[in-house]
C-alpha cells in the first residue's frame, strides 16, 4: 500500500486548480444508464472511485472511453445485475440502482462498501424505490428491486442525521422515467444534488426545486444523450484552504465556488483565516494569529462533515480550546488517535471533540482510516516539524486527484512511496 512521506514546516504558496466534485461525478456517471444515447461528461477527476464506476458501467454493458478529464459513455444496451466484487468496494456504487430501476424496471446490486465511518444505511434509498412502486428483497448480500412500472408519488427522505445526498440522487434518477409526478420531501440540498439534477435536465428530465428541501419530478417517456461539466469539488477547495492556514502560506484556489462554501469560509474566518475573492478564485492565508472556534457538522448549507477532520487539524494549531461536534456520522473521529501521535491534545466527549490547541505538531508515522482523515493527516504533516509518514493513502486516492502532485507545486516536500 502506498504512503506519503512529508517533511513539514514549509509554507505553501502558489495556485492550485480544483478538480471536479467526486460526490457529483459518480451519480452523474450512473445517470448515463438512463439513456441508450451517448453522453459526454467533462471535468471528471482521475480518482480510484471514478475508475471503479467506469468498470461497473462497462460490466453492465456500457461503452466507456476516457480522454483526459472527459468521459464518454454509451449505454446502448445494458443488464440489470451488477457485479458483486466491483460494487462492494465503493459505497457510491449504490447510485446505479436508481438508473437501472428507472430504465429496466429491475435492478440487482450488492450491498456497497466504502469508508468505515459509522452506519451509512441505504434504507432511505430503498424507501424511495418502494414509494415508486418497487418491491425490495435483500438476499445473499444483494439488494433486488423490481416493478412492472414505476409510478410517481410522494416520498419523505429525512433520516436520523438529516437528508440523504446519494439517496436523493438515486430517487431522482429512478423517478425521471416513472409515470406521473414524484415529490421528494426533505430532499438533500447539497450542490452535488443540484449538479446531478442539471445533468438529468440536460438529458430531457423535468425536475423542479433541486437545491431545496422539496424536489418535484414529472416523469417523461425517454431521455436522450447530453453533455455536462461537473462542478468543482468544494471539499477539495476547503482542504487546500485549511492547508494554506496551517502552513502559514498563501494559496490561490482556482475555480473554487465560494457560494458552495459559505459555512466553511465563515468558520475559517472565525478561526483567524483570511479569505479573499477574485472572480471564481479564492485567496487564502493565515491572519495575524489563529483563534479557537466552535464547529458543528450539519447537512448543507451547514458545515460539511467531510471537512470536519481537516478543521480539527487546524484547531490543533489554534491557541485555546476549540470544540467540534459531529452530527452526521457517529464514528467519524477515527483520525483523533493519529493526530495525537503528532502531538495534538484532543479529548472525545460523546459526539464532540475538545481540542486544546497551540502546541507545535511533530512528525510521526500515522495511519489513514478513511478518505477525509487521510487529508487531515496530510495537512497536519505539512505543518508539523520533522517527517511524517501517512500510510494507506489509497483512501486519499479515492477522493483527491493527485494531491501529492498539487502540493509539490505549492512547495510542499512530499513524496509518494509506492509499495507493491
Amino acid at each position: 500500500m502506498d504512503s506519503f512521506l512529508i517533511k513539514g514546516g514549509v509554507p505553501l504558496h502558489g495556485e492550485v486548480e480544483i478538480s471536479g466534485a467526486k460526490n457529483a461525478v459518480l451519480p452523474i456517471m450512473a445517470a448515463t444508464l438512463l439513456t441508450n444515447e451517448p453522453c459526454v461528461i467533462r471535468r471528471v477527476p482521475n480518482l480510484s472511485d471514478v475508475r471503479f464506476m467506469a468498470q461497473i458501467l462497462e460490466w453492465l454493458g456500457a461503452k466507456v472511453k476516457v480522454d483526459g478529464d472527459t468521459v464518454h459513455v454509451h449505454a446502448k444496451k445494458i443488464k440489470g445485475h451488477a457485479d458483486y466484487d466491483l460494487v462492494r468496494k465503493m459505497r457510491g456504487s449504490i447510485c446505479i440502482m436508481g438508473p437501472l430501476l428507472g430504465r429496466l424496471n429491475k435492478a440487482t446490486v450488492s450491498l456497497p462498501g466504502g469508508c468505515v465511518i459509522g452506519a451509512r444505511p441505504i434504507n432511505l434509498h430503498l424507501k424511495a424505490f418502494e414509494a415508486l412502486g418497487a418491491k425490495i428483497r435483500i438476499e445473499s448480500g444483494y439488494v433486488e428491486a423490481s416493478a412492472k412500472r414505476l409510478v410517481g408519488g410522494p416520498m419523505f427522505l429525512g433520516g436520523r442525521a438529516g437528508s440523504t445526498v446519494l439517496g436523493t440522487a438515486n430517487a431522482m434518477m429512478a423517478a425521471v422515467l416513472a409515470n406521473g409526478v414524484t415529490t421528494i420531501e426533505s430532499a438533500a440540498c447539497e450542490p452535488e444534488v443540484v449538479d446531478v439534477a442539471n445533468f438529468l435536465i440536460a438529458m430531457g428530465a423535468k425536475i423542479q426545486g433541486a437545491g431545496g428541501p422539496t424536489v418535484t419530478i414529472t416523469g417523461v417517456k425517454a431521455l436522450h444523450g447530453a453533455e455536462h461539466n461537473v462542478i468543482p469539488d468544494r471539499i477539495e477547495a476547503a482542504t487546500f484552504a485549511i492547508a494554506a492556514a496551517m502552513t502559514n502560506g498563501q494559496i490561490t484556489i482556482k475555480g473554487a465556488r465560494a457560494d458552495h462554501l459559505h459555512a466553511v469560509i465563515d468558520k475559517l474566518q472565525e478561526a483567524g483565516v483570511v479569505v479573499d475573492h477574485r472572480g471564481s478564485d479564492m485567496i487564502v492565508r493565515r491572519g495575524t494569529k489563529l483563534k479557537p472556534s466552535d464547529v458543528t457538522t450539519l447537512p448543507y448549507p451547514g458545515f460539511p462533515t467531510d471537512v470536519q477532520a481537516q478543521m480539527m487539524a487546524l484547531m490543533t494549531m489554534s491557541p485555546g480550546i476549540s470544540i467540534i461536534t459531529e452530527r452526521i456520522f457517529e464514528s467519524r473521529f477515527m483520525h483523533v488517535s493519529e493526530l495525537t501521535r503528532l502531538g495534538a491534545d484532543i479529548q472525545i466527549e460523546g459526539p464532540s471533540a475538545i481540542v486544546k490547541g497551540g502546541k507545535p505538531l511533530s512528525g510521526a508515522p500515522v495511519m489513514a482510516s478513511d478518505l477525509r482523515a487521510s487529508a487531515a493527516l496530510v495537512i497536519a504533516g505539512l505543518a508539523a516539524k520533522g517527517t511524517t509518514q501517512v500510510n494507506r493513502v489509497y483512501h486519499l486516492d479515492r477522493g483527491y486527484e493527485q494531491m501529492d502532485v498539487k502540493l509539490r507545486k505549492l512547495g510542499a516536500r512530499i513524496q509518494r512511496i509506492e509499495e507493491s
